[in-house]
């Protein structure tokens, strides 16, 4: 099958993943890995992967499918930085949902879903890592269920929540509170693009964190 990944951020800590879920694939399916929707071609399958770019009715038209990754339990959870929000609330088990790219944002029939745990121990490296982990094992079940014949279904309209969008705002931590109160805060802050950080006598700190292995 001709299929094509779409990532809207180069820079983005999945990418090595998408990469290497290419090169597992690449002698099975033709495959191509594009950063910007002003490369898309046409296909069987369009994944959208991180992707912040609005992906119109024209662009979708090119392909047989349009398949979205979402990191929750849809309908629950649509909107920005769901699996991020679900660990703040001191939630273990996640969620990603693979679906139909519709114009409404995180709208479209299910394809399939992969749960998972998140140990209270996990930084965000080994977050991503599981997050990421779950999106490529969907991806391939969205092969199988295309190559199958199989349809999604179409979601549930009860219990629908939305998060807004996470800023760099939502990594300053408080430093007057404890740090077993903030390390669900810390332990989901990008250590590369919105690291923690807190103010205190007049300056600013960014905070890095690192598990030591007994």
């Amino acid at each position: 099958m001709r299929i094509d990944i779409l990532c809207s951020d180069p820079a983005h800590p999945v990418v090595p993943s998408l990469r290497g879920w290419i090169a597992a694939h690449s002698e099975t399916h033709a495959l191509r890995l594009v950063y910007d929707k002003s490369d898309l071609a046409e296909g069987d399958i369009l994944y959208l992967v991180s992707c912040c770019q609005l992906i119109t009715r024209a662009d979708r038209a090119r392909y047989a499918n349009v398949m979205v990754l979402h990191a929750s339990d849809l309908p629950k959870g649509r909107g920005w930085s769901p699996h991020v929000w679900d660990i703040l609330a001191g939630k273990e088990e996640l969620t990603v949902s693979l679906l139909t790219a519709e114009d409404s944002v995180d709208t479209g029939a299910i394809w399939a879903k992969q749960r998972f745990i998140v140990p209270r121990h996990a930084l965000h490296d080994e977050i991503n890592a599981l997050v990421f982990q779950a999106e490529l094992e969907l991806m391939d079940r969205g092969i199988e269920m295309v190559e199958a014949g199989e349809a999604p279904v179409l979601q549930s309209t009860e219990g629908v929540s939305y998060h807004r969008r996470r800023t760099p705002a939502d990594s300053r931590l408080d430093p007057s509170r404890s740090l077993a109160e903030l390390f669900a805060q810390i332990r989901v802050a990008d250590p590369e693009r919105f690291p923690a950080f807190f103010e205190l006598h007049g300056k600013t700190y960014e905070l890095a964190l690192k598990k030591r292995e007994t």
